[in-house]
């Protein structure tokens, strides 16, 4: 048979076991907002001297060569190309003349009333008491 474990003590040790745990952050953070740090003494800022610019020798300018002179060439001619044959398309006869078809008639959709009956609930009971 297996083990029945009462349940009344499990509702105490959980309210015990949250005060214990949130008394110790409560005065975590007490003590954090008392505590005050101490002054640190600035340091003195250091001057760098400054250093001299280093200077760069001029680039030498290059002399660019100018681009050869290219001949031009003389448009080829070419001879006229023969106009194509085309056949003559033969033609099509007429189409046939459909007769014209009568319109469906739709039933008409039947109207709502204007004046809607209002629903009511009946009023409650009076209860009364001995």
């Amino acid at each position: 048979m297996a083990y029945y474990w009462n349940s009344s003590y499990l509702l105490p040790l959980l309210l015990i076991t949250s005060l214990a745990v949130s008394g110790n952050k409560v005065l975590a953070a007490r003590s954090l907002l008392d505590t005050t740090f101490p002054k640190v003494p600035e340091l003195p800022k250091s001057e760098l001297p400054s250093l001299p610019k280093p200077e760069l020798p001029p680039m030498p300018k290059f002399e660019i060569p100018p681009v050869p002179h290219v001949p031009t060439l003389p448009k080829p001619e070419l001879p006229p190309l023969p106009k194509p044959k085309v056949q003559k398309l033969p033609e099509l006869p007429p189409l046939p003349h459909l007769p014209d078809l009568p319109k469906p008639t739709l039933p008409s959709i039947p109207a709502l009333p204007k004046d809607f009956p209002i629903p009511s609930l009946s009023s409650p009971h009076s209860v009364t008491s001995p």
